[in-house]
C-alpha cells in the first residue's frame, strides 16, 4: 500500500510539483509567544465556512426557492432524506459557530494591532468577509420560510429602509417590492447561494495569500532585544491547526445532534407577527440598542440617528489602520485598547438584554 502511494505521489509530484509547495511550506515559521492562542481562529472560521460550502451543496440538491415549496423541502429534507435533518443541523450551526470565530478573530486582530502596516488590505478583506458573513447570516434566515424567518426579515428590511434618501430604494431592492413576498425569498436565495459565495470567494483567496505573503504578525509589547520563539508553519502548526479543527467539528456535531435546529411553522403573510421577534444573537445588540432611542431626538427621527452612529462606528472600524498609524505604544494604543474592550463589553451586555427582553 505504502509504495502504491509513493508512486501516485511522485506521478502527482512531476505534473503538480507538489514537493515545491511543501518546501515553501516548511520554510515558513510562525511566532510563538503567550498570545499564540488567537492565531487559530482564523483557521476555525476557514474550516467552518468549508462545512458550510459543504452542506449548503448537499441541501441545494432538494431545496426549492419559492414561496410555495421551500418550507415543505425542507421538512422532506429533515423527514425524508437520509441524515437530511443532521446535514440541515450542521449548516445552521456551522454557521453561527462561524460568525463567532470570524468576530473573535477580528478582535483578536484588533487588539494585537496586527492590522497596521503592511497589513492593511488583510484586515479590509478580513472585515469585508466578516460583513459578508453576516449577509449570509441574514439572507440564508429567510430560506425555510417559516413564520420567524418570514416576520424578522420583515423588521429587517423594515431597519434598512428608514435610512435617509436611500433607504427606501434599499429596502425595495432587498424585498424585490415593497413587501416581502416570494420575490423577496428568491432574491434572498440568489445573494446566498450566488452572489454572497462568489464576492466571499474573492475575498478570501486575496486574504490567504497576503497571510501567507506577509506572515503572522507578532504582538507590540514583546521586548525588541529578546530572542524570538518560532515553529515551523508545516507540520507543527498546521497539525496544531487541525488538532482544533477535530474539537470544533466536535462540537459541531454533538450541537446538531442534541440540540436539532428547529424549522417552525410555515410562514403566512397575512397573519399577525408572533410575540417575540427577534433577528440572530449577531443582531440582536443593534436591535436591542434601537429600543433605547427615543422617538425623536432634536429634530432626527431616533431610529434613523441609532441606525446613522451604528454606520459611522462600523466605518470608522473598518478604516482603523488607517487612522491609527502610530506604531509605537503609549496613551493613544491604550485608549484604543479600552475602546476594544468598552465595544465588547456593549456588544455582550446588550446581546444578553436582547436574549432575555
Amino acid at each position: 500500500m505504502s509504495s502504491i502511494l509513493a508512486k501516485f505521489y511522485a506521478w502527482l509530484d512531476e505534473r503538480v510539483k507538489i514537493s515545491d509547495l511543501v518546501q515553501f511550506m516548511g520554510k515558513k515559521y510562525v511566532p510563538v509567544h503567550r498570545h499564540s492562542i488567537w492565531y487559530y481562529f482564523g483557521g476555525v472560521a476557514l474550516f467552518l465556512f468549508i462545512i458550510q460550502v459543504t452542506t449548503g451543496i448537499l441541501l441545494l440538491l432538494y431545496y426549492k426557492g419559492s414561496d410555495t415549496l421551500a418550507f415543505e423541502s425542507i421538512q422532506f429534507i429533515m423527514s425524508k432524506v437520509a441524515f437530511g435533518w443532521l446535514v440541515r443541523s450542521i449548516h445552521s450551526w456551522a454557521a453561527n459557530l462561524f460568525i463567532l470565530a470570524a468576530v473573535i478573530h477580528m478582535f483578536s486582530v484588533y487588539f494585537e494591532r496586527s492590522y497596521r502596516n503592511p497589513r492593511e488590505i488583510t484586515w479590509l478583506t478580513g472585515m469585508l468577509m466578516l460583513f459578508l458573513g453576516l449577509g449570509f447570516g441574514f439572507s440564508g434566515y429567510l430560506l425555510p420560510w417559516n413564520e420567524l424567518a418570514f416576520f424578522a426579515t420583515k423588521v429587517g428590511t423594515d431597519i434598512a429602509g428608514v435610512i435617509p434618501v436611500v433607504g427606501k430604494p434599499l429596502m425595495v431592492f432587498l424585498r424585490g417590492g415593497d413587501d416581502v413576498t416570494g420575490a423577496t425569498l428568491s432574491r434572498f436565495f440568489g445573494f446566498h447561494v450566488a452572489v454572497f459565495p462568489g464576492i466571499f470567494t474573492v475575498l478570501l483567496v486575496t486574504h490567504l495569500l497576503l497571510v501567507q505573503r506577509q506572515g503572522m504578525s507578532e504582538p507590540l509589547g514583546l521586548d525588541p532585544g529578546k530572542e524570538r520563539k518560532t515553529m515551523p508553519f508545516f507540520p507543527n502548526f498546521m497539525l496544531r491547526d487541525v488538532l482544533l479543527w477535530l474539537i470544533v467539528l466536535n462540537v459541531l456535531a454533538i450541537l446538531a445532534v442534541f440540540f436539532p435546529w428547529d424549522l417552525g411553522r410555515k410562514a403566512d403573510q397575512f397573519a399577525s407577527a408572533p410575540a417575540g421577534i427577534r433577528p440572530e444573537w449577531y443582531f440582536l445588540f443593534m436591535f436591542q440598542s434601537l429600543k433605547y432611542f427615543p422617538p425623536r431626538i432634536l429634530f432626527i427621527d431616533g431610529e434613523v440617528l441609532g441606525i446613522g452612529l451604528f454606520g459611522a462606528a462600523g466605518l470608522l472600524w473598518l478604516l482603523v489602520p488607517f487612522w491609527d498609524r502610530k506604531s509605537a505604544l503609549g496613551i493613544r494604543s491604550r485608549a484604543l485598547s479600552y475602546t476594544g474592550i468598552g465595544v465588547v463589553a456593549y456588544i455582550l451586555v446588550f446581546t444578553i438584554l436582547g436574549w432575555f427582553s
